[in-house]
């Protein structure tokens, strides 16, 4: 762990110094909030919605317009959410991805999709590692068509995780990513995941690589929040050393800082709001939460509550409503006291360490 941290931290600053707790200021008791048939389940944002339109009848091209508008603008954090959205779409509907790369086999935008979707192919099966290895000239294509593009960069940090990867080559893989994008949210995940994977249960460790990379990220960026996905990892773990509790409320409130300066009722930060109201349920902290489902609005999505319910939106529709009666009722087992530390175990009344099955 030690080795593969260093390298992961050269290249984020070392700064060590905390981030100010700002938390979100407590809602009114009776927050208005989406009806529950109004709630939509991993909604796409307008320009994606085109594109899978298109995709179902069988016509590549507003994907396609899609993904080259977004190397145009070199909006990477869009592009790697589209090109996930649209590579799940494709392995139930291939017909129109596979037109399109017969139509254009060294368009850049349907090599990434494609790479994607074997990725994704790939990771579903009991043969995972085996498989992976054999889309690997995939991967390398998407990325040598546009050199300028992260995203198949990050696809190949996510393949290298499954392929059971050795640190050497991941470590060379995530240097060769941050030169092109260092603060890119997808690349921090990538490696978290990997990190804890490798490392199971050094969930200290894997903080101070999220931590470090949150305080350098410029202001607005997802990696801000990616503490907080450290603090998702330990609380549904269950196991190695105690994490300070201080550290997990720091985590989402700076989460929550972000989502504050983000706009509200949108689809695309919909899923920062959802892992947000997620940990700060299982933190107990209920009036937080509910502001994150207030800001949310009516967009769920399947990312986290697709980890302990087969159903995620009846899971984020059943936590939701527990949330707004809780603290209509003012029945919140935790607080506040006159110094802002908060007390208490995720969940419950008495002090300790989150347990790593409550909501």
């Amino acid at each position: 762990m030690v080795d593969t941290m260093a390298l992961l931290h050269a290249f984020t600053r070392t700064s060590r110094a905390r981030g100010r707790r700002t938390g979100t200021p407590p809602p009114p008791a009776q927050a208005t909030l989406p009806a529950d048939d109004e709630v939509l389940l991993d909604a796409p944002d307008d320009a994606l919605g085109r594109a899978l339109v298109g995709a179902a009848a069988g016509d590549p091209a507003p994907a396609a317009e899609l993904l080259v508008a977004t190397r145009r603008r070199a909006a990477w954090e869009h592009r790697d959410r589209y090109v996930r959205r649209l590579a799940a779409f494709a392995r139930s509907r291939p017909e129109w991805l596979d037109a399109w790369r017969d139509r254009a086999p060294r368009d850049p935008d349907a090599l990434l999709v494609d790479a994607q979707r074997a990725v994704d192919r790939a990771w579903d099966s009991p043969a995972r590692a085996e498989l992976l290895r054999e889309v690997s000239p995939l991967i390398t294509a998407a990325a040598r068509a546009d050199h300028r593009d992260p995203v198949p960069w990050r696809l190949a940090l996510d393949h290298a995780r499954g392929a059971r990867a050795g640190h050497t080559y991941f470590e060379e893989l995530w240097e060769a990513a941050v030169r092109r994008a260092p603060h890119h949210h997808g690349f921090h995940v990538a490696a978290l995941r990997y990190l804890a994977s490798s490392w199971h249960g050094s969930h200290r460790e894997c903080f101070d690589f999220a931590e470090t990379a949150a305080q350098d990220a410029p202001e607005g960026s997802l990696t801000q929040a990616l503490p907080l996905r450290a603090a998702f990892g330990y609380l549904t773990d269950g196991c190695g050393p105690a994490v300070e509790r201080a550290r997990l409320d720091a985590a989402a409130d700076r989460a929550a800082a972000l989502s504050a300066r983000l706009p509200s009722a949108q689809p695309w930060p919909a899923e920062l709001r959802n892992l947000l109201a997620h940990v700060l349920v299982r933190l107990g902290r209920r009036r937080d939460a509910l502001e994150q489902f207030r800001l949310t609005g009516p967009y769920a999505t399947s990312f986290p509550w697709d980890r302990d319910a087969d159903d995620p939106l009846g899971r984020f529709l059943e936590v939701r409503q527990d949330v707004l009666l809780a603290v209509a009722s003012n029945s919140e087992s935790t607080g506040t006291d006159a110094s802002g530390a908060r007390s208490g175990r995720p969940g419950s009344e008495r002090r300790g360490r989150p347990e790593p099955r409550d909501h």
